[in-house]
């Protein structure tokens, strides 16, 4: 999408939120208009694939993803250290819940970009800069991490270590995604999050 389109789409995007969300005294947008547009412009708001793969192999602390699509299509696919948080649960409860921890960069995804663009805006126009999104969502992934191939006679030590990583980050996904499901569920379940206590990271 070039830029003026995206530009105007998130600019249709931002009325929309700004019209349609009941934001009470709580939950009001601190950002100005312009600066939030600005700001979820920015190329920094956003990682590709690759490099959530890499914090997840890593097991970084500092990374929480948010996967916002429905609990029966997170059950079937999730990948490793996300917490199941859908859309309409994210827009309706208080997000301090799962973005008030300032040292935890949450990452939204869902099957594609339009929820967690949804998400960023709203999450940053309420003064939350900790979040973020994962470029393509689940779509991505599975392209990108789960197709991966070494192919040719030669490989760079950086084309190497990309290639490590998600291999690694792939068989970490499948491990998970082929838990039986009662394993799997105890698992998720295990990670869903908590008002009183929430610590962040990826395992």
């Amino acid at each position: 999408m070039n830029i003026r389109k995206k530009i105007s789409v998130l600019l249709l995007l931002l009325s929309l939120i700004l019209a349609l969300l009941p934001l009470s005294a709580n939950r009001s947008f601190v950002e100005r208009p312009d600066r939030l547009l600005s700001d979820v412009l920015d190329e920094d708001v956003s990682f590709t694939v690759d490099q959530v793969a890499e914090f997840i192999v890593r097991e970084d602390p500092s990374v929480q993803l948010i996967d916002l699509r429905p609990p029966e299509d997170f059950r079937k696919q999730a990948v490793p250290g996300a917490v199941n948080v859908p859309y309409p649960e994210f827009i309706k409860s208080d997000p301090d819940i799962w973005l008030g921890n300032s040292n935890i960069r949450n990452i939204f995804y869902s099957t594609g970009d339009l929820e967690p663009d949804y998400a960023l805006v709203y999450a940053r126009g309420l003064g939350y800069d900790n979040s973020y999104v994962m470029e393509g969502g689940i779509a991505e992934w599975e392209r990108t991490i789960m197709q991966t191939r070494f192919t040719g006679d030669r490989i760079t030590a950086r084309e190497n270590a990309l290639f490590e990583t998600r291999r690694r980050a792939g068989e970490m996904y499948t491990e998970l995604n082929s838990l039986p499901d009662s394993l799997k569920s105890k698992f998720l379940e295990s990670r869903k999050f908590s008002a009183k206590k929430l610590d962040g990271g990826c395992e």
